[in-house]
């Protein structure tokens, strides 16, 4: 017979208590008597106590035994208390998957992890896209704990080994059906073999807390949308002190009243009127870095293109720029005051073919005065193209 208390009464809970009031009794008694904490003389083995207990009430399985037979009753999966495991605690099958699997039986990762990359969108203007800027930059992330420097253990204390694993970060259990040796990573301390049982109080325990964080985002110039930027260790803090992963930065780009980007070029739409169509004018157009005055050509089409050089996006990569692209386009007025329209009907008049339906600046009929977008020949290669 043994002389080990209850288990129930160790923790102070009722026999049907739920799992939760196991888990909140376990961590006020652990909080309560540990070492580093308590003082007294038997505070050590109330501590080493307290975690047995709680190591069997935690598992499901562990604490159907122990309802049904008690401290002697059988161990979990194998033989009975007095006896000891015929295989020294060791299962020769379970040993051989493992070195097949080349695994750990699943176990986690205990040593430093990498934190998480994080991506944020920042939204630029189409002239901080074309130059480049200076922003800067709030978003939100996981950093290490001030308090507990990413232990998760209150100021004062440190982690303890894990009375479930041994340390180990897992679970051994072998099957009543198959007697085969099962492997899985400790529930109680989730595979770091130390649990905390006074956690920090500001990151509960996590080792990482949320927080707001500035950074400065120097934007190259000839940006586009959906570039990115890598941000390297500007990520989330990693778990268990591990380095910090990184900030992925993508840009979006607005798009602008007057101008749009083909690759490195940038395209303008010019409005002239027929009279600067007709005889040639200097015109200003806008460019992303002022006016330019630029010399139309008299008898300009619709849709006529020229370049001005070096006036469009910087190369990503490289030196130089594209060009300013500029694209005429011949404005026809809707309305005409009378003045005007006198002055067109007097120009109609002078051009061929006549159209026999046009009238005079005294408003009577005349035979000329048609306007025609093509000359003669026109409709002389048009009946040609088609061999008529």
């Amino acid at each position: 017979m043994t002389n080990k208390r209850d288990y129930y009464e160790v923790l102070g809970v009722a026999r049907d208590a739920s799992p939760d009031d196991i888990r909140k009794a376990y961590r006020n008694l652990a909080r309560k008597f540990h070492p580093d904490v308590n003082k007294e003389a038997d505070a050590e083995t109330r501590f080493k106590e307290i975690n047995e207990a709680n190591s069997t009430l935690s598992d499901p399985e562990k604490r159907a035994v122990y309802d049904r037979f008690g401290h002697n009753g059988p161990s979990v999966g194998g033989g009975y208390g007095g006896g000891g495991d015929p295989f020294g605690g060791e299962d020769p099958f379970a040993t051989i998957f493992e070195s097949f699997f080349g695994g750990n039986g699943g176990r986690a990762s205990r040593g430093p992890q990498r934190g998480a990359d994080l991506k944020y969108t920042l939204r630029l203007t189409f002239a901080e896209a074309v130059f480049g800027a200076e922003k800067e930059i709030e978003y939100r992330r996981l950093d290490a704990c001030g308090s507990c420097r990413g232990s998760g253990a209150q100021a004062g204390t440190e982690p303890v080994r894990c009375t479930r694993c041994g340390g180990s970060g897992e679970v051994r259990q072998r099957s009543a059906i198959f007697n085969m040796m099962t492997v899985s990573t400790c529930d109680v301390c989730r595979g770091e073999g130390t649990v905390i049982a006074i956690p920090c109080r500001d990151c509960r325990g996590e080792g990482r807390v949320r927080q707001p964080h500035k950074l400065t985002i120097s934007v190259p110039p000839g940006i586009d949308t959906q570039a990115q930027i890598r941000m390297t260790g500007e990520g989330e803090s990693g778990p268990r002190g591990g380095p910090n992963g990184n900030l992925y930065v993508v840009f979006e780009i607005q798009a602008h009243e007057f101008f749009r980007r083909q690759d490195n070029d940038i395209i303008l739409e010019l409005p002239i009127n027929v009279a600067q169509a007709a005889l040639g004018a200097d015109v200003q157009v806008p460019t992303l870095e002022g006016m330019d005055t630029v010399r139309i050509n008299a008898g300009i089409q619709n849709g006529t293109t020229f370049r001005l050089r070096g006036k469009g996006v910087p190369f990503l990569r490289g030196n130089g720029r594209g060009d300013q692209v500029v694209v005429t386009k011949v404005v026809i007025p809707d309305t005409l005051t009378a003045e005007q329209k006198i002055l067109f009907e007097a120009l109609a008049h002078t051009f061929n073919p006549p159209l026999k339906s046009q009238t005079g600046p005294d408003g009577q009929p005349t035979e000329g005065g048609g306007v025609s977008p093509h000359d003669e020949g026109f409709f002389d290669r048009i009946k040609s193209a088609l061999g008529l």
